[in-house]
């Protein structure tokens, strides 16, 4: 069966892409067990590139619709809402995922040099403890947000900036209370490729620092928030 999808126009194009593929699912175009298009056949439907698409799989997934199988593809799993899930609780929250990594990219290169060129021994010795912990976590397999939240948030305090500070609290409190962040971070960072990775990012911005050379910070923390965008909505798997 060809099913024809509208091309979208909208700042949050996830959401009507996901209610285009219920729609269809609701009305039986899908049904249970029937695999869903390819990433790129849904691009091409819809006039977008593969970020939204990834975002409205991931919510169709997060709410129970759906569900992916590594290499093979994505099965429609329902056609109702899971009932013990809200969609308003994707849609609906005032800080989108989009939000999150626009504010992430732009903003943590100028904290990582400031940060590079105000901290103290202190602070130093406080980032290289946390370092430490991330790279036992990775050495056992396992990937801790709040270890990782805690670094992000020790360079904004090394920048004895208490405005950056507060900033650098509401980015990681907003990542906590957005679901589709943390549903699709939980699908990626925690790979073992990306994870092992991620800490060899994390010892880098750490040197930067240590060594005070802001030039190298600003450039390790750009590449770093670079590669976070593409784990988290670029990674080619389907």
């Amino acid at each position: 069966m060809v099913i024809i999808f509208n091309p979208v126009a909208s700042k949050k194009l996830y959401i009507q892409i996901y209610h285009q593929i219920l729609s269809e699912i609701q009305s039986g175009s899908f049904k249970k067990g029937d695999k869903l298009p390819t990433e790129r056949e849904l691009c091409e439907q819809f006039g977008v590139s593969r970020v939204p698409i990834r975002q409205a799989l991931s919510a169709l997934e997060l709410n129970g619709i759906i569900y992916s199988r590594q290499g093979e593809g994505v099965y429609v799993k329902s056609d109702q809402i899971a009932p013990n899930l809200s969609e308003s609780a994707i849609f609906f929250n005032s800080i989108s995922p989009e939000d999150i990594i626009e504010v992430r990219m732009n903003f943590e290169p100028l904290i990582i040099k400031l940060a590079a060129l105000a901290a103290t021994d202190e602070d130093i010795d406080e980032l290289r403890a946390t370092i430490n912990v991330m790279e036992l976590e990775t050495k056992k397999g396992v990937y801790v947000p709040e270890t990782d939240e805690k670094l992000h948030i020790g360079i904004a305090k090394a920048t004895h900036n208490e405005l950056i500070i507060n900033i650098m609290k509401a980015i990681s409190n907003a990542m906590k209370q957005q679901e589709m962040w943390e549903f699709i971070r939980d699908r990626t960072v925690t790979r073992p490729d990306y994870r092992d990775i991620n800490f060899k990012e994390h010892q880098l911005l750490i040197k930067s620092i240590e060594e005070h050379n802001e030039k190298e910070a600003v450039e390790v923390m750009t590449k770093h928030m670079k590669n976070l965008y593409n784990r988290y909505w670029r990674d080619d798997t389907n």
